[in-house]
């Protein structure tokens, strides 16, 4: 699996992220290190969790926590922490021990003691703010994070579903006062959800060379392939995915996804990680699973790059008023 300079940091990682927000929910422990096992031997170095994974489900681990202490069970037993890049998350609420929610400077340096623990590591190698919050000042949140980095307990930092201006204050914050800086951006990003990222945040990341690590990349599991015309899937999330892009113009890219994927000996799932990773701003698609084998088939996505024809029809389905496009794009 190819690997990719993360922004401007030293962090090298794989074109593909495991996401690991159903550990402890939808796949229980021993799954879970099934997941990472065959991830990692498929040349796969990059794992993203947050501490508030999981607080839901009714299989969820109670106070949250529970993603992050099944991963770090899982490197202790396999010996193998220095081989992989963690980036973990702070700023939603916990059930107990961290003080509420927010990223005010006691409550980061807290929450990432707590995720240290949990991950039975000294560092954290990408340290993320889940989300804004505005009731912060940035400099203060900045600041946390720059004494964390200067300890030697997380390697680099990243934001989160920041707004563009927020994210662009951060960067300006940081230049002006010499503290450490936003590497990398986690955005929701999809065929199916292009506008809010490509007309703000996508130009922005690109100047400062900022990483993009997108999660969603198949639109919650609609781009798998496994959601037709007329058909029927059964899992947790269905039906609020029919709800949201079971529509024409959802359907008319599936199939659009599944000829060109076709043509390739690829699948639908293979086709829209594909065009993902077919976007320069983007340096790794973060995929998730409940098994080995539906991991599996995220794999053929990797080396896997369409042309320049194939890259545009997918995205004039999906497209957004000319208009509303920025004119430094």
């Amino acid at each position: 699996m190819n690997l990719r300079a993360l922004g401007r940091s030293e962090l090298r990682v794989s074109e593909l992220c495991l996401g690991t927000m159903q550990f402890g929910w939808t796949a229980d422990e021993a799954a879970s290190s099934a997941i990472m096992d065959e991830f990692v031997q498929a040349g796969g170095n990059f794992i993203d969790t947050a501490d508030i994974y999981t607080t839901w489900g009714s299989r969820g681990l109670a106070g949250g926590g529970g993603s992050e202490e099944i991963i770090g069970r899982w490197m202790k037993a396999r010996g193998n922490r220095s081989k992989v890049i963690v980036a973990t998350k702070v700023r939603g609420k916990m059930a107990e021990g961290a003080g509420g929610e927010g990223l005010s400077r006691e409550r980061v340096i807290r929450c990432c003691e707590d995720s240290l623990r949990r991950l039975q590591t000294d560092h954290i190698d990408l340290y993320q703010c889940h989300w804004a919050d505005l009731s912060v000042p940035i400099e203060e949140t900045l600041g946390a994070l720059d004494q964390l980095v200067q300890a030697g307990k997380v390697r680099a930092i990243g934001a989160s579903n920041y707004p563009a201006w927020r994210l662009m204050e951060a960067l300006g914050r940081s230049d002006q006062r010499g503290l450490a800086r936003f590497n990398s951006y986690q955005p929701e990003y999809s065929l199916m959800e292009r506008a809010l990222f490509e007309m703000e945040a996508q130009p922005l990341c690109r100047h400062y060379r900022l990483g993009v690590i997108p999660y969603s990349p198949l639109a919650g599991g609609f781009l798998t392939g496994k959601y037709r015309r007329g058909g029927k899937v059964e899992s947790v999330r269905a039906t609020d995915i029919w709800k949201k892009y079971g529509t024409d113009r959802g359907f008319s890219l599936i199939e659009k996804l599944d000829e060109i994927g076709r043509s390739h000996g690829k699948t639908v799932a293979q086709t829209a990680l594909a065009w993902l990773l077919g976007n320069p701003v983007v340096t790794s698609a973060i995929v998730g699973a409940n098994t080995p084998q539906q991991l599996r088939d995220s794999f053929g996505a990797v080396g896997y790059r369409l042309d320049a024809e194939e890259m545009k029809a997918l995205a004039a389905l999906t497209d957004y008023p000319r208009n509303s496009r920025p004119i430094w794009d």
